[in-house]
C-alpha cells in the first residue's frame, strides 16, 4: 500500500456525575493500537476534539463520535466500532492491490 489510511475520529469529553470523562479519546487510543498491530505503518488514527483548532470540518447531520476513513463517513453517533474501522480498511487495501 503506498499511502497510509487516515481513521479520523471527532469526540468530545462528556460531563456527567462523576466528572468530566474522555472516553472517545481513550477508545480512539486503544482503537490506534489494535489498528496498527495488525496494519502497521499502513494506517494512521488521529483523535479530534470537536473543539480543537484543527478538527476537520463536521459533515451535515454529523452526530459524536464521527469517525471517518480517507474523509469518508463510516459512523456517526453510535459506538466506535474496531470490527467496522478494520473491515472498511480491509476492503480499502483489497482495492489497492487489485
Amino acid at each position: 500500500m503506498n499511502n497510509s489510511v487516515l481513521v479520523q475520529i471527532v469526540g468530545a469529553k462528556v460531563a456527567c456525575i462523576e466528572g468530566v470523562k474522555d472516553t472517545w479519546r481513550e477508545v480512539s487510543t486503544w482503537v490506534a493500537g489494535q489498528l496498527k498491530a495488525h496494519f502497521g505503518d499502513a494506517v494512521q488514527v488521529k483523535y479530534y476534539d470537536l473543539f480543537d483548532v484543527d478538527c476537520p470540518p463536521m459533515p451535515a447531520n454529523a452526530q459524536l463520535p464521527l469517525v471517518m476513513i480517507d474523509s469518508e463517513v463510516i459512523s456517526r453517533g453510535v459506538k466506535i466500532s474496531m470490527p467496522l474501522i478494520r473491515h472498511k480498511i480491509e476492503s480499502m487495501i483489497e482495492k489497492q492491490t487489485a
